[in-house]
């Protein structure tokens, strides 16, 4: 496992974005483990979180792209500081666009699109926080579309949570990728998060011990992809 992904799970835990306990999700799923990325609110928080989202891209996407998309609201922040990253890291000039959830009626920015406004031909990379379902890229795929003839170059998550999606075969990550056509990829996915944090401590205290770890196996047993 690369260095910044070992980083990148602690730096969610000591950030409480990825909580242990028991959750209910959207889907009604009970889960023992919970990311939400709008727990990021400092300045640094949201400066290193940039800079873990570009290097994903890098590694996963290339340059190969002009334009990052986040989907309102937690995509507005992600590809806002992923794209001053993707710059200092990378040298790399992209552009960052979101929607709106009501369209703007009046001003010169009026339309249900924030930031720069997609031509025909450009290369775009969506920027979400998690995909459990892959509703939301149900919703935002068709706006970024219908804003001009671009191609989707890939979407990046924080974390692959390796559970089925709507489907109930493969995961929502899997979905997305059969049903529009592009590759979907997370900075680590829920795997690499139980190697890292299991019996190991994070200031002082073991983040998934032997009962959490029992927990979480129980919940990809129910809900877990069978490959």
């Amino acid at each position: 496992m690369e260095a910044y992904k070992q980083e990148f799970i602690k730096f969610m835990v000591e950030s409480d974005v990825l909580k242990f306990g028991s959750f209910t999700l959207k889907s009604g799923r009970q889960s023992p483990f919970f990311m939400n990325a709008g727990a990021y609110v400092t300045g640094y928080q949201l400066k290193k979180l940039g800079e873990y989202y570009a290097q994903a891209i890098h590694d996963n996407f290339g340059d190969d792209f002009d334009v990052l998309f986040g989907p309102a609201y937690k995509g507005i922040p992600l590809a806002v500081v992923t794209a001053i990253a993707y710059h200092e890291l990378y040298g790399k000039e992209v552009k960052y666009c979101c929607d709106r959830k009501e369209a703007k009626d009046h001003g010169a920015d009026k339309g249900n699109l924030l930031g720069y406004e997609p031509q025909d031909g450009d290369r775009v990379i969506m920027v979400e926080d998690v995909t459990t379902s892959g509703k939301s890229i149900d919703e935002t795929y068709p706006k970024v579309k219908a804003a001009a003839d671009v191609e989707i170059k890939g979407l990046i998550v924080s974390l692959n949570r390796m559970e089925v999606g709507k489907g109930g075969v493969t995961t929502a990550q899997k979905e997305i990728e059969a049903k529009y056509g592009f590759p979907v990829a997370s900075i680590v996915s829920m795997a690499e998060v139980v190697e890292t944090l299991y019996n190991h401590e994070i200031d002082g205290k073991v983040v998934i011990d032997d009962e959490l770890k029992a927990a979480i196996d129980a919940y990809y047993e129910q809900y877990g992809v069978r490959e």
